[in-house]
This record gives structure tokens, sequence and C-alpha cells, in this order.
């Protein structure tokens, strides 16, 4: 009986699963992750200088992970099935992250509450703004993206955020929108949205906790910076 033919590239492969098996991503550079991703949809194609290649057309793992489908395809040997496996890999990756959250204490638990947001908009070419809806225990109730702006600068009408926040029948929010730019400083325009956040908020019975601005490996915070005070147990905010 005629032997199946081994694919040269198949105890490289293998040799990759088996590493990620027995430590995780540990000691992998952002090249084998992709390659590794980019098995997953092609089962006899030896993968690695595509994934070479769209790191450097995309120049990290997080644009390799934020680019569209047809960007991805545009990659010499990237097709349909590869771009649909990393886009569905990212997909699954921000729900996790989401529903982590869910029926949590968003105070306590700022780590889960951070990685979330970095992982989900920070590499976003254009303005994402977020919001966070807690319960009057300050646990997530959900997140939504409230909108999708420019390269310089999303729309956002506190009318239409108060207006999620009762549908969702939320007590408390966090604001969270990144910076295309990798500059995390606030804009005037983003000190003076957040202050008529906090003040329709406030007239609503809706407290503000914090408003996060994401940046390249950085974030403001401004509950950390003083802009948000927070009074007493409950959180009788007010920005300055």
């Amino acid at each position: 009986m005629e032997k199946k033919k081994r694919h040269k590239g198949d105890g490289h492969r293998q040799r990759l699963r088996e590493r990620f098996l027995n430590a995780g991503l540990d000691g992998f550079q952002d090249y084998e992750v992709i390659e590794l991703l980019l098995t997953l949809g092609t089962p006899r194609k030896d993968c690695k200088v595509m994934a070479k290649a769209a790191l450097h057309r995309f120049k990290t793992l997080q644009g390799v992970m934020e680019a569209s489908s047809h960007e991805l395809c545009q990659v010499d040997g990237i097709g349909p099935n590869n771009s649909f496996g990393l886009k569905l890999i990212k997909a699954v990756s921000d729900r996790y992250l989401e529903k982590k959250l869910i029926n949590k204490s968003a105070l306590n638990n700022s780590k889960e509450l951070f990685d979330y947001l970095y992982h989900s908009i920070r590499d976003k070419t254009r303005e994402h703004f977020k919001i966070i809806f807690l319960d009057s225990k300050n646990r997530v109730i959900s997140t939504e993206t409230h909108s999708k702006g420019t390269l310089t600068a999303s729309s956002v009408y506190p009318r239409e955020v108060v207006d999620s926040a009762l549908r969702h029948k939320a007590a408390a929010l966090i604001f969270a929108h990144n910076h295309p730019s990798g500059d995390p400083k606030p804009s005037p325009e983003d000190i003076a949205i957040t202050r008529q956040l906090v003040f329709s908020g406030k007239v609503m019975g809706i407290t503000v906790h914090e408003h996060i601005i994401i940046g390249d490996n950085c974030y403001y915070s401004f509950a950390d910076q003083g802009h948000i005070v927070r009074m007493g147990r409950e959180f009788d905010t007010q920005i300055i």
C-alpha cells in the first residue's frame, strides 16, 4: 500500500504546535504566532513566508489582527480561508475578554477592564468610543461601541449616550476611546465632551466613574488625573 506523501513543512508545523501545547506562546516570535494561525486555514502549505510578509506589511502582530479581510488577501499566499480564520480569532478574543467582565465589579477588576479595552481598540485606525454599562453595585452589565469616527475624532452625543444608559438600565458608566496617533493626551474636545457626559449623566442620576483614552502601550485616565473626582462611598462624581 502506497504511503501518503509527507509535505516538507509538516515537521516544522508539528514542532510549532507542540511548542504551543507545551508552553503556550512563550518564546514565540510574532511571525511564528501568525504562522501558527495561518496553518489552521492552510492544511498543506508552508505558512512561514506569508506570515513574514503579513508582518512586514502591517508592521505588528496587532496590525495583522486588525487588518481587514480585503487587506489580508492582498498579501501573497493569504486567501479568504486564512483571512476568515484571523478575523474569527480576533473576534473570539474580543468576546472572551468582554465576557470575563460581565457581572464583575469594574472598579475592583480594573486590570481586566483595561485588558479588554486595550485589546479591543488600541490598534483601530479610527477613533472608537466605547461605553461600559454598570449596575448599582458597579458590576458590568454590558459593553457597547457607541461610535466610530474619522481619523482624528469620534462623534459622541450626550443625549444618545444617556438613551443607551437608560435602555440598559445602567446606574453608572465608564467611557473609553482610542487615539489612533498613539498619544493618549486628551484634546480640548475630549475634555469638553467628558464634561458634557458627566453633567448629562448627573441630571439623569447616572454616575460617570471614568473616561480612559487608549494610546500606544499607554493610556490616560481622567479619574487618575483628577479631572473626574469621586467623593464618598457612592462615588458622587463630578468633573473639574
